[in-house]
């Protein structure tokens, strides 16, 4: 007795179960990868904002500190936005070309300048 034999032609399968995305995920993706985006390009006018508003303001902080905390901060809003275009471009080139995703550092850096920014603060605060 013979088994009957089984064809894996995987494409005959749809694309979602070939693991590859049909073109409503990539759309989806798409639109998710923009809103990203424009969300780091909000947090980046809230950055340059908040820069301008520390010096602006005039705070009861050690000059230099303070000024040091404004520097961080806009200089964040203004490379925040290019590192995020980065990242997504590089994302969609994954999607496209069927490559692993590439990691986003974004939210580290981030994380990063905030706490940068909060010593300068406090030490501008203690060295008043």
């Amino acid at each position: 007795m013979t088994l009957p034999t089984v064809r894996h032609d995987l494409t005959s399968l749809p694309a979602r179960h070939r693991g590859q995305q049909d073109d409503s995920q990539n759309h989806r993706t798409n639109e998710t990868g923009s809103a990203q985006f424009l969300a780091w390009t909000r947090t980046a006018l809230a950055l340059i904002a908040g820069g301008v508003a520390l010096e602006a303001l005039g705070l009861d902080l050690q000059a230099g500190f303070r000024l040091a905390a404004s520097l961080v901060l806009v200089v964040a809003g203004l490379a925040l936005p290019i590192w995020a275009w980065v990242e997504w471009m590089r994302t969609e080139r994954a999607l496209r070309t069927g490559h692993p995703l590439p990691g986003a550092h974004t939210s580290v850096v981030l994380a990063i300048v905030v706490v940068v920014v909060g010593v300068l603060v406090l030490l501008g605060i203690l060295w008043r």
